[in-house]
């Protein structure tokens, strides 16, 4: 290390200035500003922003960091055994035995010291839901799983619905992951009337929330729609939640504060919480929601493990699923088979957190001959997905890009958002919006959302419709991109701009998870975009009719198989998929990971231990 190390960070590009503030800050605590734990401070605080919730040593360990593709730049790292222990030398550095320092060093893993406070109080607290006991009736379990299962009974088969709805009961934490249209949404609603009637009144108080308004929205609908077939009595069905909320909403989430309203001091007023959407929920939010629950309180989490991870730090949902095998406990498995008709293999192996894990794997959405069903395994399963698009099923297309052409608006774009601007009032053209979208998967570049509203933008003006680039106009659709706690509206949300009916003024609609409107002026509205094309990390917990995929044409660190995972189950009827096959086929090989230790406290996977 070199004493300019400080000073070369001020050129390299790839850092932000709270990087380089926080490396300086761990110099000045460390006594020495170019050794090996500024460089680490820099790295921890570079790949927090990427994502990653620490720094696994041992992957960037004698490598040059903070490079660039276009130069040989960067900083060397020392090698592993030095760089350990240099950081355990540090006073800035702690360790799980002493978390109190701004940096936390867990074997070969370095934290920021509040991140792992956050992976390590989650990590406990979904030991404690898993482990604790339920009394059950198994008796009256069983009797109300028949009724609410008709299907399966006559069936003669087992119904991983109906066991997920089993493990509800019988557990107080339930982890339910399967993709769209295998009935996730039914199968709360049926473990909210099953609680409900086993506990009996005075009825439990159960609480929806998910991480956005969109997802809240969409999730309000489905139980309000779910519930009303249920086969229950009046008072059950009427002890059914109808309204779910945001989760900042729910633990109130405070700006300026660094804690919530709800936490462990001031638990939250429910005995069941259904968190929908969780695979878009970040470490610090799920951690500090799990943390607001009251000490007898259910959790009942519903996603879907092979999507997209939170576009902030962690991938929570994915190492809440990543159980070695697939059996439950011998004890749970005999109890399955009576109430559930559960036929799977029993895991003498199986944790207590095992045992709360159901997977839906039947899709009642896409049926054999669905190409977008099709799409969706070979990617998630990493093959190739390029024979789904050559057997000709007509809900699955490719489109390759001449690479010497420019890049032009497509023409379903113009037609598709045209209809936007014929709409007769904000509702019917929110509803628009749910017709067609456009997806991409980086922000720049010709492919990206910038430069495709641009020319949408650009493609509806020369249409003749009254169209402002840049500007604030009716029909404009707008992507919130910060949070507004006051205003109510947040990161993700979909609005649109259109003139009040009762004053002709223009204004920002925002569909709310009770399904009403709120209007708010265009001058309040906190920052945002044009969302005539979104990325796909932010149509996560949206569907479409059809989906318009635009992906860049060259490789990028974004394209993985869960992007195009998530892309793909967005839609609900065609997608269309713009790219180079080569790169699609490299996107399907390819996994998004995230540093975390998460999954290995959660599964008691063998720790990463520094070298002697």
């Amino acid at each position: 290390m070199t004493t300019g190390m400080l000073e070369a960070m001020q050129s390299l590009n790839t850092l932000r200035d709270l990087d380089r503030h926080f490396a300086r800050w761990i110099g000045v605590l460390s006594g020495d500003a170019a050794g090996p734990p500024t460089l680490a401070a820099a790295l921890a605080s570079q790949r927090l922003g990427e994502g990653d919730v620490c720094v696994e040593l041992s992957r960037f360990a004698g490598q040059r960091l903070f490079a660039t593709p276009e130069a040989e730049d960067g900083l060397p790292a020392p090698d592993l055994k030095p760089w350990i222990d240099a950081l355990r030398a540090s006073a800035a550095v702690g360790t799980p035995e002493r978390p109190d320092r701004l940096l936390v060093l867990d074997g070969t893993r370095l934290y920021l010291a509040r991140y792992w406070h956050f992976e390590k109080t989650l990590a406990d607290a979904l030991h404690r839901l898993a482990s604790a006991p339920v009394p059950v009736d198994i008796g009256r379990l069983e009797a109300a799983l028949n009724r609410l299962f008709p299907a399966a009974i006559a069936a003669g088969e087992s119904d991983d619905q109906k066991t997920a709805a089993a493990l509800a009961a019988l557990r107080r934490l339930c982890i339910v992951s399967g993709g769209p249209g295998t009935g996730k949404t039914h199968t709360v609603a049926v473990i909210l009337a099953l609680i409900a009637e086993l506990a009996g009144p005075p009825f439990p108080r159960m609480v929806l929330a998910a991480p956005t308004g969109k997802a809240a929205a969409r999730l309000t609908e489905s139980i309000r729609k779910a519930r009303e077939g249920l086969p229950v009595t009046a008072e059950v069905r009427a002890a059914i939640p109808t309204e779910a909320m945001t989760l900042h909403r729910l633990i109130r989430v405070r700006p300026g504060r660094a804690n919530p309203g709800h936490g462990p001091d001031h638990p939250l007023h429910l005995d069941l919480l259904v968190i929908d959407e969780a695979s878009m929920i970040d470490l610090p939010l799920m951690s500090r929601t799990v943390a607001a629950l009251p000490d007898h309180a259910r959790l009942i989490l519903l996603g879907d493990k092979d999507q997209l991870a939170s576009v902030e730090a962690g991938n929570v949902f994915a190492d809440l699923c990543a159980k070695p095998g697939r059996g439950y406990s011998p004890a749970l498995c005999a109890l399955l088979k009576r109430c559930a008709a559960y036929d799977g293999p029993a895991d003498p192996a199986a944790t207590a957190l095992g045992d709360c894990l159901a997977l839906l794997e039947r899709s009642y959405r896409f049926g054999s001959r669905s190409g977008i069903g099709a799409l969706a395994r070979a990617v998630r399963a990493g093959a190739d997905p390029m024979p789904v698009f050559e057997a000709g099923m007509g809900d699955v297309t490719h489109v390759a890009p001449d690479p010497a052409a420019p890049m032009k608006t497509p023409e379903a774009a113009i037609s598709a958002f045209g209809a936007i601007f014929k709409a007769v009032d904000p509702a019917r053209a929110l509803a628009c919006l749910e017709d067609f979208a456009i997806l991409c998967a980086t922000r720049e570049g010709a492919a990206g959302v910038v430069e495709t509203n641009r020319r949408i933008e650009m493609g509806l003006k020369a249409a003749g419709l009254a169209v402002e680039p840049g500007g604030m106009y009716q029909g404009r659709p707008i992507l919130v991109s910060r949070n507004d706690y006051q205003l109510g509206v947040f990161n993700g949300d979909i609005g649109i701009l259109w003139p009040d009916p009762a004053d002709g003024v223009l204004r920002a609609w925002f569909r709310q998870a009770d399904g009403e409107l709120k209007k708010i002026s265009p001058g309040r509205l906190p920052a945002h975009e044009t969302a005539f094309a979104i990325t796909v990390h932010k149509a996560q917990g949206s569907e479409f009719d059809r989906v318009l995929l635009l992906l860049p044409d060259h490789d990028v660190q974004v394209l993985s198989r869960e992007l195009l995972y998530t892309a793909a189950t967005r839609a609900r009827r065609h997608i269309e998929i713009r790219g180079p096959v080569g790169l699609i086929r490299k996107a399907a090989a390819r996994s998004a990971e995230r540093a975390s230790g998460l999954a290995e406290k959660l599964w008691q996977q063998p720790q990463h231990r520094p070298p002697d």
